[in-house]
């Protein structure tokens, strides 16, 4: 399936799940207000840390190697193993570790002990949470891109239905238990889906852990690790400098422009998941992997630019729709938050061939520089500017980003 066929595909998935979290913005916005999406930030950047660490960074590597071994089906049994009992293993360990320290945890990152009962839920669901993120990999390396656009958007309507009620009748409590639980519900139809695969059997998902595999898991679970404490801890101190400096308010218009920006830009970061890296992980010759560079950058960059534009363009609107009225000053955000975001995506298009070729070096190295930067960036820039330099430091922090790929990554092209 080319391009433009898993665009089309994948564009039905990301038109529902873009509606549903546009409707999830306004109804987030009226019962949590922009104090409490600084708290969601906070919760879904250690969900993401927690996650990697307990099974999902070995994810990259099953879509590479389940894509890679398309012709071997011994392999890709064998990788699905694999990945499947580290999955059971760690989800254990951590769920066990968040249980003994849920109230410390709760006190880290809320500043309170009112929401330790999240984690407790949060821990009881992290297997089923794990396990679906491995399900939906084997589907993207399989490319039964039906299947997996299915599958997301079952996630996405579940997510709209869980979340929708449990804020509307419990606010942020509910909002934080959602976060904690939908993911998991919504393992039960991927697992389905699966299941009604020929190739698919759940013996295949767990047994023994072959050294062979578990040395191929190794790159891609570091580059992983690194990338899960890097970006969520950089944009967390962040949020809490934006909390200390202008106030708390003011780190949830922050978060609600990450979230906008997420939810424009699907269709493009979908893509390049669901087409591009299984696709750039085929490939082995260098004027085909240069072929598939070109192709992203005649087709998803533009889209990326198209879509801040339009964004900008329309910002009052989606101000008034998605969010309310004491969201206005998120709106200084906007111009410079738009060209970070296309700056982000031209580096992406790169930065996705890195990870396709387990360049783990640079991998490692870009993740922890740019994401101190990101941080230095967003100090300095805020000093000059005031809030809106958060989103300044973005554009800076990208496009140095983007240069720091293309030279590095034509450069390894060069030597091959």
């Amino acid at each position: 399936m080319n391009l433009l066929k898993t665009s089309a595909l994948n564009g039905v998935a990301v038109l529902i799940k873009t509606a549903t979290m546009f409707i999830l913005n306004k109804i987030l916005a009226i019962y949590v207000g922009p104090s409490g999406y600084a708290a969601i930030g906070q919760f879904q950047n250690f969900i993401q840390m927690v996650t990697t660490f307990a099974g999902s960074a070995i994810n990259t590597a099953v879509i590479k190697y389940t894509a890679e071994y398309h012709e071997d089906e011994h392999q890709q049994i064998s990788v699905w193993r694999a990945a499947g009992s580290l999955v059971l293993i760690f989800s254990f360990i951590f769920s066990l570790i968040i249980l003994i320290f849920q109230k410390q945890l709760s006190l880290y990152i809320f500043q309170t002990t009112a929401y330790q009962s999240v984690f407790v839920w949060f821990a009881a669901f992290l297997v089923l949470f794990n396990l679906n993120a491995l399900f939906l990999a084997i589907l993207n390396g399989k490319k039964e891109i039906l299947k997996l656009v299915v599958a997301n958007i079952a996630g996405s309507i579940l997510s709209l239905l869980v979340t929708g009620f449990l804020a509307v009748q419990y606010h942020l409590y509910g909002a934080l238990i959602a976060l904690s639980i939908y993911q998991s519900i919504a393992f039960f139809v991927t697992l389905f889906l699966c299941y009604k695969a020929n190739w698919f059997n759940i013996s295949y998902l767990f047994g023994k852990i072959e050294p062979h595999i578990a040395k191929k898991f190794a790159a891609f679970a570091l580059m992983a690790l690194v990338s899960a404490v890097c970006v969520p801890l950089s944009q967390m101190v962040i949020r809490s400098y934006l909390s200390q400096e202008f106030g708390l308010n003011y780190a949830g218009y922050w978060e609600a422009m990450i979230r906008l920006s997420a939810a424009y830009l699907m269709l493009v970061t979908t893509t390049l998941g669901v087409y591009y890296l299984p696709r750039l992980s085929e490939l082995s010759e260098i004027k085909e992997i240069k072929a598939e560079v070109y192709t992203g950058y005649k087709f998803i960059f533009p889209l990326a630019a198209l879509g801040g534009l339009t964004v900008y363009i329309l910002r009052d609107w989606i101000i008034a729709i998605l969010f309310t009225k004491t969201f206005l000053p998120m709106r200084d955000l906007f111009l410079w938050q738009m060209i970070g975001d296309s700056l982000k995506i031209g580096s992406w298009i790169l930065a996705y061939l890195m990870l396709s070729k387990a360049m783990t070096k640079l991998f490692i190295t870009t993740e922890v520089i740019f994401a101190i930067t990101s941080i230095l960036l967003t100090y300095i820039c805020t000093q000059v500017f005031g809030f809106e330099g958060v989103s300044i430091a973005h554009l800076i922090n990208y496009g140095a980003y983007w240069a720091v790929m293309a030279h590095f990554i034509f450069k390894k092209l060069k030597e091959t």
